[in-house]
């Protein structure tokens, strides 16, 4: 994926504001030491794409049915659809995941010979996540958490919530897409801040920075923020001759 090209001038001005807004997350939420699930990279792929859009506890559980039921990953591989399906259906979408989980299996198996992606431990970032997302309905985002969670490597995962603070933040230009707004995080922050920087922003987006209705009023980041310096404080402003809330 090409990086998305800053100047130099723009793309520090940017780091220092995200310095200074992951320091003030981690006063807010902590430091988040990095946590590892223990599992190989080929496990935390499959684990990735079953947590999906599911809530942790689910995804555990459906892990679980599912190795229980199926205890290696070429069994997955060779089962039909329907009884993988039904495996991972506590989950949910479990007609588009089980196909899917399936399909890179195969593909992994065609191009490799084996079912193992431990060999991405011995390539570059660059190179390692060009290889996970050549894999069927594996994005960006799928490949950075691979990356970060199970081999340790530098790549910073974006979610939605990441996506939408970093655009409110004016942490990244407009419009730039989630996969080259990771990228742009990864020029910006330090490797060790990822996995903290990561989790933090995961946080506030929960908990203030709320997609249909953000908390700005409560917000430790609003005076850095883009979207409340340049649109929710002109609203404000704009009500109070009237005694009005802004709605």
């Amino acid at each position: 994926m090409t990086r998305l090209k800053l100047s130099p001038d723009d793309l520090n001005r940017r780091r220092q504001k995200a310095l200074r807004i992951h320091e003030l997350l981690i006063e807010e939420y902590g430091p988040r030491k990095q946590k590892h699930r223990q599992l190989d990279p080929l496990s935390e792929l499959v684990y990735t794409i079953l947590s999906q859009n599911t809530a942790d506890v689910n995804t555990e559980r459906t892990v679980r049915q599912l190795r229980e039921r199926f205890p290696t990953w070429e069994a997955v591989r060779d089962a039909p659809a329907e009884e993988v399906i039904d495996a991972i259906r506590l989950g949910g979408l479990a007609e588009q995941k089980g196909p899917r989980i399936q399909a890179i299996l195969r593909q992994i198996t065609e191009e490799r010979g084996e079912l193992n992606l431990d060999f991405l431990a011995g390539m570059s970032v660059d190179d390692a996540r060009a290889w996970l997302v050549r894999l069927v309905g594996v994005g960006p985002k799928t490949a950075a958490i691979v990356l970060l969670f199970s081999l340790d490597k530098p790549a910073f995962p974006v979610d939605t919530h990441v996506h939408r603070l970093s655009q409110r933040l004016g942490l990244v230009p407009p419009k730039t897409g989630a996969g080259k707004t990771g990228l742009l995080l990864e020029q910006m922050m330090p490797p060790e801040t990822y996995y903290p920087f990561h989790v933090n922003l995961i946080a506030h987006g929960r908990r203030v920075c709320k997609a249909r209705r953000p908390r700005c009023e409560i917000c430790r980041l609003a005076d850095l923020c883009d979207h409340f310096c340049g649109v929710v404080r002109q609203a404000m402003e704009s009500v109070i001759g009237t005694g009005q809330a802004p709605k």
